[in-house]
């Protein structure tokens, strides 16, 4: 090997000599939109990585909620535990099927970067809301591009953005890691809800159908290891990232059953109507108090002339559960006061 060359180009030439040649090498991206001085060290999907978890974005979600809203007890995931548990899933995923881990870790702590405060119930409020609704994986990107960085966003790479905006079960990424962070963030909301469920009651493991135990396994471990089993098995050696029929059918029907027994459950969900009238509120108080809003918002509306709704839906966005009920407690709870 060349002595004259970087360590970044050594180890994109390792890329070629050790991966799949179905995975997407860091020296055949497709950029980023506004060129940049090459690192010295990293490869872009590296570097991409890096900015991710140094953002002030990926910092909240220690702060967003997951599934259950004010959890007792320290052992409940959050939205920053959910991340880190998809990317540890999709890097044993990738690693096994020879992808590019940089890559697939970047999806993967990206994923939720535009998840709002208080999970998907703030989401549902956000979507009524807002000018042209809302959508988490949509935002994601926004935050990326436009509000990290002092509104310069983190000029990611393009396969990192794709994987980001299409992780929804809905669309298609366009890399096999993408494809893998795609599955594998499904595979760890139902692994890791199901575990906070049954600790927090809502469900025991005994209520777990039978027909879907004798598939996947009879306890979380073995769930969680024959999802990925079934994944690594099933895309060796292939320009797609497949499960076999009945263990995909499995883990949907699996997904379906948290959806009607914890995702809806009253008890699970019993505070998310006030979390939802909590963001109405402070959206409505925002959009008639303009000048309340952060220096860095009210810019956008002043000089950038932005629409005064979607940067008040940004900033609300943004918000984990504890500063938005803050910020309510702030703005419409009376405090004290004295007349002397």
């Amino acid at each position: 090997m060349d002595n004259n060359l970087t360590i970044r180009q050594k180890l994109e030439l390792r890329e070629h000599e050790i991966l799949s040649p179905y995975a997407a090498f860091s020296d055949q991206s497709q950029g980023r939109d506004y060129e940049e001085e090459p690192c010295n060290i990293r490869p872009v999907y590296q570097r991409d990585r890096d900015r991710i978890l140094h953002s002030k974005a990926f910092r909240r979600l220690k702060h967003k909620t997951q599934v259950f809203l004010a959890p007792e007890g320290d052992h409940y995931r959050t939205r920053l535990t959910h991340t880190l548990e998809v990317a540890q899933i999709a890097r044993t995923i990738a690693k096994a099927l020879r992808l590019n881990e940089d890559l697939t870790e970047a999806i993967a702590l990206g994923h939720d970067l535009g998840h709002t405060p208080f999970g998907h119930a703030g989401e549902r409020a956000l979507n009524r809301i807002c000018p042209g609704g809302f959508k988490h994986h949509i935002h994601s990107i926004r935050v990326v591009e436009r509000f990290e960085n002092h509104g310069k966003g983190l000029n990611l790479t393009k396969e990192v953005r794709d994987g980001i905006r299409n992780h929804q079960m809905s669309t298609i990424p366009s890399t096999l890691e993408g494809k893998v962070v795609k599955l594998s963030d499904k595979i760890a909301y139902i692994h890791h809800d199901t575990d906070d469920a049954i600790r927090g009651g809502i469900i025991r493991e005994e209520d777990i159908p039978k027909e879907y135990k004798e598939i996947l396994g009879n306890n979380l471990a073995d769930r969680l290891n024959t999802l990925i089993n079934d994944i690594i098995t099933n895309s060796e050696g292939k320009n797609d990232i497949i499960m076999s029929p009945d263990i995909e059918k499995a883990m949907y029907s699996l997904r379906e059953f948290m959806f009607n027994n914890v995702y809806l459950n009253k008890k699970a969900k019993s505070q998310e109507e006030q979390a939802e009238r909590l963001l109405e509120q402070l959206f409505m108080y925002y959009t008639n108090h303009l000048e309340q809003l952060p220096q860095e918002y009210y810019i956008r509306i002043e000089k950038l002339d932005e629409a005064p709704k979607q940067v008040v839906c940004d900033y609300i966005a943004g918000m984990t559960d504890r500063y938005a009920v803050a910020k309510f407690k702030e703005l419409m709870i009376p405090s004290a006061w004295s007349v002397y």
